[in-house]
């Protein structure tokens, strides 16, 4: 892989990251349609991952320091019990990665990727709509019990095409949380899975040592965390306020031509 390839599918994880169209399918049939083979899919994507993690805690700094001041508060508190239920939400997709990481890389480098994505796009497109039809319940807060559920679904979504924040969304919309209050709670629980697994990658000498290179890694991550910091702010408030039967009619029309291309 060049670095113009990475750089290319670098901006490709960091405009599709924010949007509920899955940002993993997109790198898949980016990487199809430049003809790029990886050998360790997961590492690279992880980078890419990474790089947007840290472009949302840029946009969502303020935030994310109101819950930090909160933390060091003698007394139980909001941000304290918002920071629990974040922990609580990371629990499932810890497991999938410690339990079925190879199976995961293996799954990416599968001649019917194409398919896997397609398919996964179609689901993706079906929660959507689903939660576009959903009538919120006017809670005060995400609950404890919507957090773990929310937690699953973002395991799920490690299935490549199966869009983690459109999954996440979704769910907590359908369990009658406010489109808000979820997208926030989307964001912010997947930045320790995917800086745990980046840290944990490099104190293994993963990243130096890996056979993509640390040039294209390099160039890949930092497209995507430049594109993501200029794309987070306008596509954040895009899931917001915009109507996510959009999203799941893109997504249909997407999984559809993938699954066409795999066989083609």
């Amino acid at each position: 892989m060049s670095i113009i390839e990475a750089i290319i599918l670098g901006i490709v994880q960091g405009l599709t990251e924010f949007l509920p169209v899955s940002s993993s399918g997109h790198l898949q049939l980016a990487k199809a349609l430049l003809g790029v083979e990886i050998e360790e899919n997961l590492l690279f994507d992880c980078t890419l991952h990474a790089a947007t993690v840290l472009s949302t805690i840029v946009i969502l700094w303020p935030e994310i320091k109101r819950l930090i001041m909160g933390l060091f508060s003698r007394t139980f508190n909001d941000e304290q019990a918002y920071i629990i239920k974040l922990i609580i939400s990371m629990i499932p997709i810890a497991i999938v990665g410690f339990t079925l990481k190879d199976y995961l890389n293996a799954m990416l480098s599968s001649p019917y990727i194409l398919t896997i994505v397609g398919a996964m796009l179609l689901l993706t497109a079906v929660l959507l709509t689903f939660a576009y039809y959903a009538r919120p319940r006017n809670k005060e807060s995400i609950s404890y019990r919507d957090a773990t559920i929310i937690g699953v679904a973002q395991a799920v979504a490690a299935m490549p095409g199966l869009s983690r924040s459109g999954s996440t969304i979704a769910t907590g919309i359908i369990l009658g949380n406010e489109k808000s209050q979820v997208a926030q709670f989307s964001f912010l629980m997947v930045l320790a899975p995917i800086l745990g697994e980046m840290l944990l990658n490099i104190a293994k000498g993963e990243v130096v040592f890996s056979s993509i290179g640390t040039a294209p890694l390099l160039a890949g991550f930092i497209a995507s965390f430049v594109v993501g910091c200029l794309a987070c702010k306008f596509m954040l408030g895009i899931v917001r306020r915009g109507k996510l039967v959009w999203f799941a009619v893109y997504c249909a029309i997407v999984g559809v031509i993938s699954i066409i291309c795999n066989f083609i």
